[in-house]
């Protein structure tokens, strides 16, 4: 994300003592047809364009955050990223995102279902909306098990996880929500926490998923059906602050998770 100095350092600000430092990736999507070569675009084209936008628009929003105290919009950065970016390249961008932390990360789009990527867009923000996602961890026990199955076809079906006594997992639930443009000081990551902690957490960390949460009682707590739970309970509270939930994912391990809606 960052320009590197003299140094080799890559922070903003050239590594001098600016006092000011953004630590951060940028994660940029381009569409296209390759062109002859291949190449849809030269990725050190792509990361020296990234570079020369992205570098002085985030130290100059640092230091009118720190001179000023209010929190830079960092959708509208984004956006404005995004578009010099686009000048310089030729080509269109489909989206572009900014991960201040290995848990967060704001994310613009651009067009939208059907749009045709055949020429750049206009040097002008298309969006509408920027996506907030945030990664949450519980810890909690299941039992894969169905009532309508002997027990012996429920141990053929679920193997060890139909353990009478259950067995544990830490999950991991990432919740992305929609926010319009221009909403800075609207719904954001401190608001996503409060609803996450009250609608997920306080309902299913450290808990026994089938003995302890009614939502799970006549339901096979798989990490499908935790999903589907997840998204139905935060879709309201996230609407009532203003925002979209766009879905969750559920991770059961590091290599099992479902995300809801697909």
């Amino acid at each position: 994300m960052a320009q590197a100095d003299d140094h080799g350092n890559g922070l903003i600000g050239g590594g001098r003592p600016w006092g000011l430092a953004a630590i951060g990736e940028l994660e940029v999507s381009v569409v296209g047809n390759p062109a002859t070569s291949g190449y849809l675009i030269d990725i050190a084209v792509l990361d020296r364009a990234l570079r020369a936008t992205a570098n002085p628009r985030f130290l100059q929003a640092a230091r009118a955050e720190a001179a000023t105290g209010l929190p830079c919009d960092i959708p509208a950065l984004l956006g404005e990223i995004a578009v010099a970016c686009t000048a310089e390249i030729s080509r269109p961008i489909a989206s572009l995102s900014y991960r201040p932390s290995p848990f967060r990360c704001v994310r613009v789009e651009f067009g939208s279902e059907g749009t045709s990527y055949a020429t750049p867009p206009a040097t002008s923000s298309p969006m509408t909306q920027a996506l907030l996602c945030e990664t949450f961890e519980f810890a909690a026990a299941h039992r894969l098990h169905l009532a309508t199955l002997s027990d012996e076809e429920n141990r053929a079906l679920f193997g060890k996880c139909n353990n009478p006594n259950g067995h544990g997992h830490n999950y991991r639930i990432e919740v992305a929500a929609a926010i319009p443009m221009g909403s800075a000081g609207g719904f954001g990551f401190a608001a996503m926490q409060k609803v996450v902690a009250r609608e997920v957490m306080e309902r299913f960390d450290h808990k026994h998923l089938n003995l302890d949460c009614p939502e799970f009682r006549q339901l096979n707590p798989s990490v499908e059906n935790i999903a589907q739970v997840c998204h139905d309970l935060l879709k309201p509270a996230i609407a009532a602050q203003g925002a979209t939930l766009r879905f969750v994912r559920v991770w059961e391990t590091d290599k099992t998770s479902c995300r809801y809606p697909a």
